[in-house]
């Protein structure tokens, strides 16, 4: 019997501040260039104009040019094709993670924690469901950059998920919070954690040294980078994962709770 495998590539780039077009034709010769199977591939948090407050001149609805550009991208790599987008919705904006399938068929999630040192809840609503998609057997569980601070959001209680993605624009000067938590999300989980960052300096003057990674459910290191613009392919293996919680049912022992907003 053949092992269940996924391709996730993680695609680490600098952002073109508030330039949706120079951003996606960038994004479409660094997605064309995948070698090997492209299954889904991940692009950081805001990828179309970098995590600007600017809400008013950059936000499109679900029918706008970005939303289109990764309808065609997914359709016409036969992948799916994730990261977030500024979206406005019944006069409300959100920081809305958007899962594209070839089939145009989209999962929506919308950041739950708003970063609100850089005033992001000032200019967006907050979300308040999870997402957990299924592609070839995986489930994979949607977060949004700083919802990583918070592992009770995050928490694999029920055995919800296999693996857990977040996108971000997180600077380096905090990279270290983000490299030990994505790691300790995907031990404290036993769950695959993939997370893909950005690199590059924006237009606040914050610098960004990408750090995207890729852990394994006892928090072994599948890859990380640091610092220039990489387009990264792992595989997962899900029965590799399914014997691990089999060994070691740390997750049975896990406390029962429910969130309450």
């Amino acid at each position: 019997m053949a092992h269940t495998s996924l391709n996730i590539t993680l695609v680490q780039t600098d952002i073109h501040w508030e330039d949706k077009q120079a951003n996606l034709q960038k994004y479409e010769q660094m997605i064309a260039g995948i070698a090997g199977k492209k299954e889904v591939v991940v692009l950081p948090e805001m990828f179309a104009t970098g995590f600007t407050m600017n809400t008013a001149t950059m936000a499109e609805t679900m029918d706008g040019a970005t939303v289109q550009w990764m309808k065609d991208i997914s359709k016409h790599h036969r992948c799916i094709l994730t990261g977030s987008a500024i979206i406005e919705e019944g006069g409300k904006y959100y920081n809305r993670m958007l899962w594209v399938q070839p089939d145009g068929n989209i999962g929506m999630y919308d950041k739950r924690h708003l970063f609100a040192y850089g005033d992001e809840d000032q200019h967006f609503t907050s979300g308040n469901k999870r997402l957990i998609c299924s592609v070839k057997g995986f489930r994979i569980c949607l977060m949004v950059c700083y919802d990583l601070r918070f592992p009770v959001w995050a928490r694999n209680a029920n055995d919800d998920y296999d693996v857990l993605i977040y996108v971000a624009n997180w600077p380096e000067r905090r990279s270290l919070a983000w490299k030990t938590l994505l790691q300790a999300r995907a031990i404290e989980n036993m769950s695959y954690v993939v997370g893909v960052n950005r690199v590059g300096t924006d237009a606040k003057d914050l610098t960004y040294s990408g750090d995207s990674s890729a852990f394994g459910p006892l928090g072994e290191v599948l890859w990380q980078h640091s610092g220039t613009e990489a387009v990264h392919t792992i595989t997962l293996d899900k029965e590799h994962l399914t014997s691990t919680r089999q060994h070691l049912p740390f997750l049975n022992d896990a406390d029962k709770f429910i969130i309450v907003d």
